[in-house]
C-alpha cells in the first residue's frame, strides 16, 4: 500500500532503526553521571550532537535536543522573545507559518504582545522586502519557514534573513520541511525541526541558537541540554535522528532528482486527467518530493477515504477534513481554492510504478466523489434569460454551496449575477477561487440575514 504522506512523517530510515536498536544497549544511563556506564551515553550523546550540527551548519554548543519539533519552536519563540524583551514585545512572520508558530503568535498576543503576519503571494511564497517594511523599533523575533508545509513552495530565507540581520532583528526558520534535503542557507539566527519529517524517529527535535542572539529559556530550569530542554534526554532516539539526518543527507542529492522527475509526472498529469483542478505551489522554487493540487466540487475527507480504500495515503489541507472545519490557513493566505485538497509527498523509494498506479486510480475517485454530490458537468453553460438568481446554500458545507453556483450559472444571461446565500467559512474563499478558475467575475460579498451573500456576475 503506497504512503503518499512523507511530509507529515516519514517512514523509519533504515539507518535511523539500525542505530536506535544499536544505542538501547549503550545509551540507557545517565550521560551526566561520572562513572563508566554514563561516560558511554555521553559519548554517543556528544556524537550524536556533532552529526547533528554538522547537517544544520551550526556548532556543536548551538544545538539543543528537544522532545519534537513543535517543543523546539515553541521554546525558540519564547527565548528570543524573553532574552530581547527590552526590545519590545513584536512577533513578525509569515502568514503560511505551521500551526507551532501561529499558536506561539497568539500565546504572545495573549500576554500582552503583538504580532504581524507578512502576506505572500498565490504560490505561498513571501515578498523578503515585506519583512524589511514589516519590522519595527519594538520588533524582538521574525519568522520564517524554510519550505511550506502544505504546498512545498521553498522561501527566499537567505534574502529575509539578510534584511532581519541588518535590522538587527534574529529570524527564526522553522526547518521541519527541508532539513533532510539541505542545510537552511543565509545568516538565519535560531533553527527549529523535527527528526520525524526526515525518517528519525518521533520524539526528537532540533533547536539550534547561533552564539551572541539574545536567549532566555522559559520554564522551570535544569542541568539538561544547557537549560533549555528540560528533562532526561532520550539517547538512543537522538542518536537514530542524528544518524538519518547524515544518512538522508548523503542520499539527498540523487533521491531528490529522482522524486522531483516524479512529481513533475503528477503535476502534468492531474490538470489532464482530472478536469476542474488547480495545482498549488511554486512549480519552480519547491520540495522535490511534495505536490498539492485542490479539484473543484468534491470535499477532502471523501476523497482521502477513497484513496485509502484505493489503497494510497495522502494527507488534506482542505476545510472538509475530518480535523477542522475551517479553511486551511496556508491556502486562505495564498487565496486559492480549498476545497478537494489533495496533498501528495513521496517517501524515499517511491517507485514509478506506485505513482502511475496512484495516477490510474485518481480519475476515477474524483468522478465519484463529484457524482455523489450532483457536481456539474464541466461543458461551457448556455445562456438564458433569467438577468438574476439566488441560490440558498444557509447550513450546507463546502463543496455543496459552489457546486450549487456552478449548477445554476448557466442559467443567467452574460452579464447577469447568481447570488450565494452561504453560511460556511470556506465559501468565503472557495466561490472567488471557483470564479478565478471558471473565469467568471467575483463581484464581493454582502451582508445578509444569516451568514453572507456572495454576488458571482457570468462572463462566459
Amino acid at each position: 500500500m503506497p504512503y503518499f504522506d512523507a511530509a507529515s512523517s516519514a517512514p523509519l530510515h533504515p539507518v535511523a532503526r539500525q542505530a536506535l536498536l544499536a544505542s538501547l544497549d549503550e545509551g540507557w544511563a545517565d550521560p551526566a553521571r561520572l562513572y563508566r556506564e554514563g561516560r558511554r551515553a555521553a559519548l554517543l550523546l556528544d556524537a550524536a550532537r556533532e552529526a547533528a550540527a554538522e547537517a544544520v551548519g551550526c556548532r556543536p554548543d548551538e544545538l539543543t535536543f528537544t522532545s519534537s519539533g513543535t517543543r523546539a519552536v515553541h521554546a525558540a519563540v519564547a527565548g528570543a522573545l524573553s532574552g530581547r524583551r527590552r526590545v519590545g514585545r513584536h512577533l513578525v512572520l509569515s502568514a503560511v507559518e505551521h500551526s507551532s508558530v501561529l499558536h506561539s503568535a497568539a500565546a504572545l498576543a495573549a500576554e500582552g504582545g503583538s504580532f504581524t503576519e507578512v502576506p505572500v503571494d498565490r504560490t505561498g511564497a513571501v515578498d523578503p522586502s515585506e519583512y524589511g517594511r514589516t519590522l519595527r523599533a519594538d520588533t524582538a523575533l521574525a519568522c520564517l519557514q524554510s519550505a511550506n508545509h502544505e504546498v512545498g513552495t521553498e522561501q527566499p530565507v537567505a534574502e529575509t534573513a539578510e534584511i532581519c540581520a541588518d535590522a538587527g532583528v534574529p529570524l527564526l526558520v522553522d526547518a521541519a520541511q527541508s532539513l533532510g534535503w539541505a542545510p537552511v542557507p543565509g545568516r538565519w539566527s535560531l533553527l527549529a525541526a523535527g527528526a520525524h519529517k526526515w525518517g528519525g524517529p518521533a520524539g526528537v527535535g532540533l533547536l539550534a541558537v547561533r552564539k551572541g542572539v539574545r536567549f532566555a529559556p522559559q520554564g522551570p530550569i535544569d542541568e539538561r541540554e544547557s537549560g533549555r530542554a528540560a528533562g532526561f534526554e532520550n539517547i538512543p532516539a537522538i542518536v537514530a535522528a542524528a544518524a538519518s539526518l547524515r544518512a538522508v543527507r548523503a542520499e539527498a542529492e540523487a533521491e531528490g532528482l529522482r522524486l522531483r522527475a516524479l512529481v513533475d509526472r503528477i503535476r502534468a498529469a492531474v490538470g489532464a486527467l482530472v478536469p476542474d483542478v488547480e495545482v498549488l505551489g511554486d512549480p519552480v522554487r519547491r520540495l522535490p518530493h511534495l505536490v498539492t493540487f485542490s479539484c473543484l466540487y468534491v470535499d477532502g475527507e471523501t476523497v482521502l477515504h477513497e484513496l485509502d480504500r484505493a489503497g494510497f495515503s495522502v494527507s488534506s489541507g482542505s476545510s472538509c477534513t475530518s480535523s477542522t472545519l475551517t479553511p486551511s490557513h496556508v491556502l486562505k493566505a495564498m487565496g486559492v481554492l480549498t476545497e478537494g485538497n489533495i496533498r501528495v509527498s513521496l517517501p524515499a523509494g517511491t517507485t514509478e510504478e506506485e505513482v502511475g498506479a496512484f495516477l490510474d486510480v485518481l480519475p476515477g475517485v474524483v468522478a465519484g466523489v463529484r457524482e455523489k454530490l450532483g457536481a456539474p458537468a464541466s461543458a461551457a453553460p448556455s445562456p438564458a434569460p433569467r438577468a438574476s438568481l439566488v441560490v440558498d446554500a444557509l447550513g450546507r458545507r463546502c463543496p455543496i454551496p459552489v457546486i450549487e453556483l456552478a449548477k445554476v450559472i448557466g442559467e443567467v444571461p452574460v452579464g447577469g449575477t447568481v447570488t450565494v446565500l452561504s453560511d460556511d467559512e470556506a465559501a468565503r474563499l472557495d466561490i472567488p477561487a471557483w470564479c478565478a478558475m471558471r473565469e467568471q467575475e467575483y463581484v464581493g460579498e454582502e451582508p445578509a440575514d444569516r451568514g453572507s451573500a456572495y454576488v458571482v456576475r457570468r462572463l462566459l
